[in-house]
């Protein structure tokens, strides 16, 4: 991986958000999906946003992570004010300084695991080779550079997971945005997973965000926040919020690799 740009690190917080809202629909059909966020997250830190289903946890991080414009209020990353942005500002600061890691994997079918890992490299404009050899890189430090040729379809849930991961991390971003990164993983993988996650935010400086159910993972957490019908209601370190929130529904058994690989 390529060393994080630190530029823009100081007193001020890495995510600062201040009464930010948003709304899906227009009229009656309107829904309110976040009512009013204040939330900081520094730089270094490891934050943790847990709270019922719906309750706005993936349209904040999206906020943050310049995927959907909030309607109101104000959401600073980084330094950045996201709402004096044009949009393709916004796609080059993405590019730049975000990673994100989505639930549903998102990769691309007809990409290799170490393909898939390069593209956020490709796109900021790398060589093919040593893009392709950064990609390999992570894959490692995932447990899986001997699935790095591997397609899509040919790997597990847990693997799959894995390489969205990696292709979050290739890129050295300066935030790492993730939505439930281990709701695919057996305990012992999730846990390994979550120790190398932990350790690039305090050797790098970098901050991550992660929304999750999943209590097993709650003590890598600097600090947890509570959210509940588009409000955060609680933040506090993760000793005073696991006993608040229900733990995380068993994870099944994913099946076998079609190329006859472990689940993880």
């Amino acid at each position: 991986m390529i060393e994080s740009d630190k530029s823009g690190q100081g007193n001020e917080p890495a995510v600062h958000c201040r009464g930010v809202t948003r709304s899906f629909g227009s009229g009656e059909a309107r829904v309110m999906a976040l009512r009013g966020i204040d939330l900081d997250v520094r730089h270094g830190e490891l934050m943790m946003l847990v709270g019922p289903s719906g309750c706005g946890k993936t349209t904040l991080i999206s906020v943050i992570a310049a995927i959907l414009d909030a309607d109101g209020g104000e959401c600073r990353v980084l330094g950045e004010d996201l709402g004096r942005m044009r949009q393709a500002a916004k796609t080059a600061f993405r590019r730049r300084h975000i990673g994100f890691v989505f639930q549903s994997y998102n990769l691309v079918p007809a990409l290799s695991a170490a393909e898939n890992v390069a593209v956020p490299l490709l796109i900021r404009g790398e060589r093919e080779k040593p893009a392709q050899a950064a990609a390999v890189r992570v894959l490692e430090q995932v447990g899986l550079a001997e699935r790095a040729r591997a397609m899509p379809d040919q790997l597990s849930g847990g693997q799959q997971q894995r390489v969205a991961i990696a292709r979050a991390l290739v890129h050295a971003p300066d935030l790492i945005v993730c939505d439930e990164p281990t709701s695919a993983l057996d305990h012992r993988t999730g846990h390994a997973l979550m120790q190398l996650m932990r350790s690039i935010v305090m050797e790098n400086g970098r901050s991550l965000i992660i929304v999750t159910h999943d209590a097993r993972i709650f003590e890598f957490a600097d600090r947890i926040a509570e959210m509940d019908d588009g409000r955060i209601v609680a933040i506090g370190a993760p000793e005073q919020v696991h006993a608040a929130v229900p733990p995380a529904v068993p994870v099944p058994a994913p099946e076998a690799s079609r190329s006859g690989g472990t689940a993880a």
